[in-house]
């Protein structure tokens, strides 16, 4: 996270880094649900009460996402919300919409609005793959698709950044931290230049008045919610900001949201380390596929070996695709491979890897496409608007600290431990040259009946981030899927155990009457 890649992205794509959390805490003593915001009549009673104008999703002839969308029977629309909320009379912008209606009509719950994570994933196309996830209590909700504010369709936000995202290592000395100083300097920079007037009000917060517009604007007392990833986090902050507003809502792979900052990552090292040390397990079993080494240690010496050799540049692909990746890069490309356990991510980072060692022994390399749209959005520009909304919105929520030193002391204290990501981890950002934010990161002070879903071996968002978060919410329960390495389960991972307890909250909106257990499943 800083690739804090959407868990919908990252099924498309393989690319994911994300959210960190650590460490678990006393409960915060619930307070009365009274909003923390002001009424919609403080000046906001136009955007609460607009007309939706819904219409075709389809944006032109190469609109895929349009198209899906349509087929599946679902409308789009754009809700119009204030870029200040502190000024409801000035400045406007758009927020994209997607809505599959409910078919159950006579047992119809209301709308239930996804967040697939990032921050700054789309989920505007998401609906009906989430409809088939919910199997038949789907039929009974309105499901909501949103871009969030300056993501994909909503005003979209783009700083012209030569690279994809904010994440990279600091690399192996300090000639590579001194080229991340200037890098992200530069890249924070670049959003001054091209956005200045947004930047201030690119946050969570906005985000979370804005879900509350859309649930005014569709006419419901209640919104229900889905968040994964970075979108648990921002579901965490709309309970704590409009209580009583918020009817089913669950959260999968949640941070610890007194643990939320632009430094995300830090305390994320052992989870990331086991991710590939099972990983390398299963590469040596196939070591005839990969040639990466017969044994766990093998296939481990096989990963120091490319990261060693980055130093020095490794040139892979052939012409026209031919990129040239260092030391601060390549731990990135190990890192985003490794947040699932599934024999199909598995494969892409053997693969990926495979393509590495080669170039790290001088020889060529060619690229599958799936590596070479990887590299593209990581090393090139190309995912520049995702990259830099992403940026914004952990800037614009918490401070990050300004001095390069702080950060510089805090990689080399980590890199005896953790030598391949305790560099990345703990490496500087463009927040470090931020403005400040307009606001103070929302404090969870409300109980919500929430449903918590987490995997024991996140290497995203760590398992004890949803054990604190759980302490902070006494009113909500927790899904605990053992033995996975698996950032993001509901109905994606292929848990019979957690998809049922999941979809029969959504159907009854009971709470189970206490924390439950799933075990990964094999075979």
């Amino acid at each position: 996270m800083t690739i804090i890649g959407s868990v919908a992205a990252r099924r498309a794509s393989a690319v994911g880094l994300a959210l960190v959390a650590c460490l678990t805490a006393n409960p915060t003593p619930p307070t009365a649900f009274a909003s923390t915001e002001p009424p919609p009549g403080a000046g906001l009673d136009r955007y609460y009460r607009q007309r939706l104008d819904w219409g075709s999703c389809v944006q032109g002839p190469d609109d895929t996402t349009g198209r899906d969308l349509e087929k599946a029977g679902a409308q789009c629309a754009e809700v119009t919300v204030p870029l200040d909320y502190a000024d409801p009379r000035g400045r406007t912008i758009t927020v994209a919409m997607s809505r599959l209606k409910a078919t159950d009509t006579r047992r119809r719950v209301g709308p239930l609005l996804i967040n697939f994570g990032g921050p700054g994933g789309t989920a505007l196309g998401e609906p009906p793959a989430l409809r088939k996830v919910m199997k038949d209590v789907g039929a009974r909700y309105d499901i909501i698709g949103m871009d969030p504010r300056f993501v994909g369709r909503s005003t979209p936000l783009d700083c012209h950044w030569p690279v994809g995202h904010s994440v990279f290592s600091a690399g192996l000395g300090r000639a590579g931290f001194d080229r991340q100083v200037a890098l992200h300097k530069d890249l924070a920079a670049k959003c001054r230049a091209t956005n200045a007037s947004v930047l201030p009000h690119v946050s969570t917060r906005n985000t979370a008045r804005d879900m509350d517009v859309i649930r005014g604007a569709l006419g419901e007392r209640k919104l229900s919610y889905l968040g994964y990833s970075y979108g648990s986090y921002l579901g965490t902050v709309y309970t704590q900001m409009f209580p009583g507003r918020h009817d089913r809502v669950v959260l999968d792979g949640a941070p610890d949201p007194r643990r939320y900052t632009p430094r995300l990552m830090r305390g994320v090292e052992r989870e990331n380390e086991r991710a590939l040390a099972d990983w390398a397990v299963w590469a040596a079993k196939r070591h005839a596929a990969y040639g990466l080494g017969r044994t766990r240690a093998q296939v481990l010496a096989t990963v120091d070996r490319v990261v060693g050799a980055s130093a020095r540049g490794l040139t892979l692909g052939t012409a026209p695709d031919v990129f040239r990746v260092d030391d601060t890069q390549v731990p990135t490309l190990i890192f985003g491979g490794i947040s699932e356990d599934t024999d199909s991510a598995r494969a892409a980072v053997g693969e990926h890897l495979s393509v590495m060692a080669r170039a790290a022994k001088g020889r060529p390399t060619r690229l599958s496409p799936e590596f070479k749209e990887y590299l593209k959005a990581v090393v090139t520009g190309r995912n520049s608007p995702t990259g830099s909304v992403q940026t914004a919105i952990l800037c614009g929520d918490v401070a990050a600290p300004r001095d390069p030193e702080r950060y510089w002391r805090d990689i080399q204290r980590s890199r005896a431990a953790h030598p391949l990501f305790g560099p990345l981890t703990n490496n500087i950002g463009p927040c470090a040259f931020w403005d400040r934010p307009r606001e103070e990161p929302t404090q969870v002070r409300q109980d919500a009946r929430a449903l918590i879903v987490s995997a024991t071996g996140d290497p995203r968002t760590p398992h004890t981030g949803a054990v604190a978060l759980r302490g902070l919410l006494p009113g909500s329960r927790l899904i605990t899927l053992e033995g996975a390495n698996q950032h993001g389960v509901y109905g994606y991972y292929g848990s019979t155990c957690v998809d049922e307890k999941v979809n029969a909250y959504l159907a009854t909106g009971e709470l189970p009457t206490t924390d439950g257990t799933c075990v990964k499943q094999t075979g």
